[in-house]
């Protein structure tokens, strides 16, 4: 029996949004087209992102140190949300600077980022109403601080993250990058997992992949 991710520890309010109740047609056919939903990788030139890529059997300065998911704003804004402890710009939901969940204008984030940076894309756009949920969860759990210790865990080191999986369910009171991601996607539906918490980054990315989930990734930079 697949466990579900503990999202219910988190209030979700619902609010009113001024998102509009369709999507453009480019969208099903052009997956240049940055949406909702899809998944932002970036490959950091910095020592942190080379450990992060030799402990997830990735290649550094080529393979994912990092990701983030687009979603939309209550204002309807698309915004780059992400977990992260190494933004030097403030959150544009909270306003400060934070270590942890956090959203940011993509086109900051791209042209400031030290490395290179790609666009997954999801197979599909969204329907309204999960981008209305996708809206109502990433709103939700904004704010919440950056787990480095289940960072850690996540790597697949002789199969540890899968046997943690086993013993515990992600609780989301501190979230890392990859975890969120993958939160986001299982509460929408997308796909389901037992624990948010065991996907690292690479893994992540892989799996969606191999799943026919993501389209194959462009770089952006």
């Amino acid at each position: 029996m697949v466990k579900q991710v503990a999202v219910q520890q988190v209030t979700l309010t619902p609010q009113t949004s001024n998102i509009e109740p369709h999507f453009a047609a480019q969208n099903f056919i052009n997956p240049a087209a940055i949406k909702a939903g899809d998944i932002i990788g970036f490959s950091g030139e910095g020592r942190v992102g080379d450990i992060i890529n030799i402990g997830t059997y990735g290649i550094p300065r080529w393979s994912i140190c990092h990701v983030g998911i687009m979603g939309e704003a209550t204002d309807g804004r698309q915004l780059l949300f992400e977990s992260t402890t190494l933004d030097d710009f403030p959150c544009e939901i909270r306003g400060v600077k934070f270590d942890g969940t956090q959203a940011h204008q993509f086109d900051t984030v791209l042209e400031s980022y030290r490395g290179k940076v790609w666009h997954y894309p999801l197979y599909r756009p969204l329907y309204p109403f999960e981008r209305q949920r996708l809206t109502e969860f990433l709103m939700g759990t904004i704010g919440v601080p950056y787990s480095k210790m289940d960072a850690l865990r996540s790597a697949d080191f002789m199969g540890l993250s899968l046997f943690e999986s086993l013993l515990c369910e992600a609780d989301l009171h501190h979230i890392f990058c990859s975890e969120w991601v993958a939160a986001t996607h299982a509460y929408l539906g997308i796909w389901p997992t037992n624990n948010a918490g065991r996907w690292n980054p690479n893994h992540l990315v892989r799996y969606l992949r191999s799943r026919g989930i993501l389209f194959k990734p462009r770089r952006l930079k």
